[in-house]
């Protein structure tokens, strides 16, 4: 596959998207598939913790998060269910996108807030109806390994409330780490959207596109990082990562967040923003042509950034419903060898609300690629005297049924869709098939030489 640098014009930026909630049939289809799980795996109960965080998992059947609380969603198989909210967040019951009943948990509030109704934790879990005789899926944020089988008994949640789960079942065997029943990337039941879902997703990803895109095109030598990070915030919309937006050497002073440190020729840029439903990051170097790089990197379009976009086009090119996971870990490794290129991380993973869930794309991972999946395209090499490179950002997978819904209950996602489609194939020579969904306007977009507003690669 031979990659061209050309003139190429800029996609098309949506100029205006409204939020699209979830439906009540949605939700109400979120906690059915749970309890299927439980019965199919003989759960009694399903424990589901959150903080500002690791709430996506709750969310999910909440519709919130407890902010700068914690909390415990405790589903039953017979669908009975309870809310353990701290002080701050007992109001949300009211709102919350599942009936259920609330347990006010002082232990979940801001240190020494009032605590005059505690009893012992375990107290609290008894009232939530936890007996000794039941087995209990314990749900966080990680299933630590591929393989459900191995570490069971390995528990992301505070001390505290593992150790009054353990005294509420008094048999520790019956608990389990409960997450692949949520984000296992084989049968994890997030990890399959529907048409509701997948427009929710699709705004929070746009957002985000329109964040990255818009900033490195205001890149300017001598501003400032914080001028430019200006342009990643949307509508007060809440970040699914740390924003990004550094120029030059990264972490001085061991900083994470947009420095007050100018822009200058021949640096290294990068930017990342992420909302739900997606992230959009790019990497490349501040200059309108090699010239402008230092001299040790002047050969970085040949020697990382098109191989790097060879191995995107790849991936899009390669994933369809049916396909192994392990398949497309394959291609990405023949077009980009690891130990060349030194990625170390998942070619690709699942989003949702969190950037990243979890991810079957391994090697020999025998996952299928399913209708209803929703992936960011994630590749990260690191070649020695080189600056990065990214084109970071997301799609959905989707059979003709789900097209169709999509097309027929949100027409104007669907035509933010086929005219990306159409970019893709018309202007950067990328052939998806029928079944790969653009989520946001830039996927593919990617300029080497952020200065340069019209020289971009594309597949010849």
């Amino acid at each position: 596959m031979q990659i061209n640098t050309k003139l190429i014009k800029q996609p098309e930026l949506t100029q205006e998207v409204k939020p699209i909630d979830l439906s009540a049939e949605t939700m109400a289809s979120r906690k059915e598939a749970l309890l299927t799980e439980m019965k199919k795996n003989e759960l009694d109960v399903a424990v589901i913790y959150a903080d500002r965080e690791h709430g996506s998992n709750f969310e999910y059947f909440t519709g919130f998060i407890p902010r700068f609380e914690e909390a415990l969603l405790v589903v039953h198989q017979n669908g009975k269910s309870f809310l353990l909210l701290g002080n701050e967040n007992t109001k949300m019951v009211q709102y919350a996108r599942l009936e259920a009943e609330l347990i006010h948990v002082p232990f979940f509030s801001l240190p020494n807030q009032p605590m005059e109704d505690d009893a012992h934790f375990t107290d609290y879990l008894i009232k939530a109806e936890i007996h000794e005789d039941h087995k209990v899926a314990v749900i966080g944020w990680k299933n630590f390994t591929s393989t459900i089988e191995k570490n069971q008994k390995l528990f992301d949640l505070p001390y505290f409330i593992v150790d009054g789960l353990k005294q509420a079942v008094k048999n520790s065997d019956r608990l389990t780490n409960g997450a692949y029943l949520l984000i296992g990337p084989e049968k994890g039941i997030r990890t399959i959207n529907n048409a509701n879902e997948i427009a929710h997703y699709e705004y929070g990803a746009t957002l985000a596109a329109i964040g990255v895109l818009t900033t490195i095109n205001s890149v300017e030598i001598g501003k400032t990082e914080l001028e430019l990070a200006g342009n990643l915030a949307q509508f007060g919309q809440p970040n699914s990562i740390t924003t990004i937006c550094a120029t030059g050497t990264r972490f001085t002073n061991a900083t994470l967040y947009p420095r007050n440190k100018p822009v200058e020729l021949g640096d290294t840029f990068s930017t990342s923003v992420g909302y739900k439903g997606g992230l959009s990051s790019r990497a490349a170097y501040v200059a309108n042509s090699k010239e402008d790089l230092p001299e040790k990197a002047k050969d970085y379009e040949e020697k990382i950034a098109k191989p790097y976009f060879r191995a995107f086009c790849t991936w899009l090119e390669t994933i369809q419903i049916g396909l192994e996971a392990g398949k497309v870990y394959d291609e990405i490794e023949k077009v980009l060898p690891k130990a060349e290129y030194h990625w170390e991380l998942n070619p690709g993973h699942f989003v949702a609300d969190e950037e990243w869930m979890s991810s079957p794309f391994m090697e020999n991972s025998q996952n299928k690629i399913k209708s209803g999946q929703l992936f960011q395209i994630d590749i990260i090499p690191k070649v020695e005297g080189y600056g990065g490179v990214s084109c970071e950002d997301g799609v959905a997978i989707a059979d003709k049924k789900l097209r169709d819904a999509i097309e027929q209950e949100y027409p104007e996602v669907w035509n933010r869709i086929v005219r990306r489609r159409a970019y893709l194939k018309e202007v950067l020579g990328i052939n998806l098939a029928e079944e790969v969904l653009p989520l946001n306007d830039t996927v593919a977009y990617y300029r080497p030489y952020v200065l340069n507003h019209e020289l971009a690669f594309c597949k010849a």
